[in-house]
């Protein structure tokens, strides 16, 4: 009992200094998430084929999980930015007729001068544009049929794969992602990326992503990223993880 306590003055007294910091200090702190990979120079366009997708809820639907402050910060802020980022630099390039899929899944045809910062920008905006989808107020559970037996075939059951996706993610180094993918062999794993890299830019398909960024999930849990990870379990949007397998087997 007395380490349970522990436990739990510990999480309120991390939660409470990062709320005392606020989201204005959060965004300095998160100062090189965005800004500094991409030059000084290279002003964020508002115009262009890459548009922000809207979030497919309201901001507080996936309270108290993931919260309001938090998915707007995320979303209108850091995504926003990855978007805009991503149209400045395909501009004045015939690059915006590639779907950000196409451009991420093809970096060796991208300009080297380009090459890497349409990684990290374009990354950014794939990846987030699928977190939203994964996340549902009305996940959770477990998924069914193909899917289900699918992950019970390679892992040995769902706890195990919750198991394995768990770990990875806690034990991502610094900013990046958790991923459940598989390959057009129809193989299926557990994998992380650093930074923005997406599995789309190994030939593989991202089925489910946990983003294991600060950003992410700071302000809610503070240093408890078992915490935030165990919370992530009871929005997983299955149906739509379900729709990227039946894609990635088509």
């Amino acid at each position: 009992m007395a380490n349970v306590s522990r436990r739990n003055f510990f999480y309120a007294a991390g939660v409470a200094t990062v709320s005392f910091l606020g989201l204005r200090r959060l965004r300095i702190a998160l100062h090189n998430d965005a800004d500094t990979i991409i030059t000084d120079d290279m002003a964020a366009s508002t115009d262009g084929p890459f548009i922000l997708p809207d979030l497919p809820y309201a901001y507080n639907a996936l309270e108290p999980h993931i919260s309001a402050d938090v998915l707007r910060f995320h979303h209108d802020v850091l995504h926003r930015r990855y978007t805009s980022r991503l149209n400045t630099l395909v501009s004045g390039t015939n690059l915006g007729d590639l779907s950000a899929v196409e451009l991420i899944s093809n970096l060796e045809r991208i300009p080297e001068e380009r090459r890497t910062q349409i990684q990290n920008q374009g990354g950014g905006y794939v990846n987030h544009a699928l977190f939203w989808q994964m996340l549902s107020p009305d996940g959770g559970g477990e998924p069914t049929d193909a899917l289900a037996q699918k992950i019970s075939d390679t892992f040995g059951s769902f706890e195990d794969f919750r198991l394995a996706f768990s770990q990875a993610a806690l034990n991502t180094f610094g900013s990046g992602w958790a991923w459940l993918e598989v390959d057009p062999d129809g193989t299926m794993r557990v994998t992380t990326t650093r930074d923005q890299n997406s599995p789309y830019m190994a030939g593989s398909f991202p089925l489910l992503g946990l983003d294991m960024w600060e950003h992410a999930y700071l302000t809610q849990y503070g240093a408890l990223r078992g915490a935030y990870i165990d919370a992530f379990w009871n929005v997983v949007n299955w149906d739509f993880v379900a729709e990227k397998y039946d894609e990635a087997l088509a």
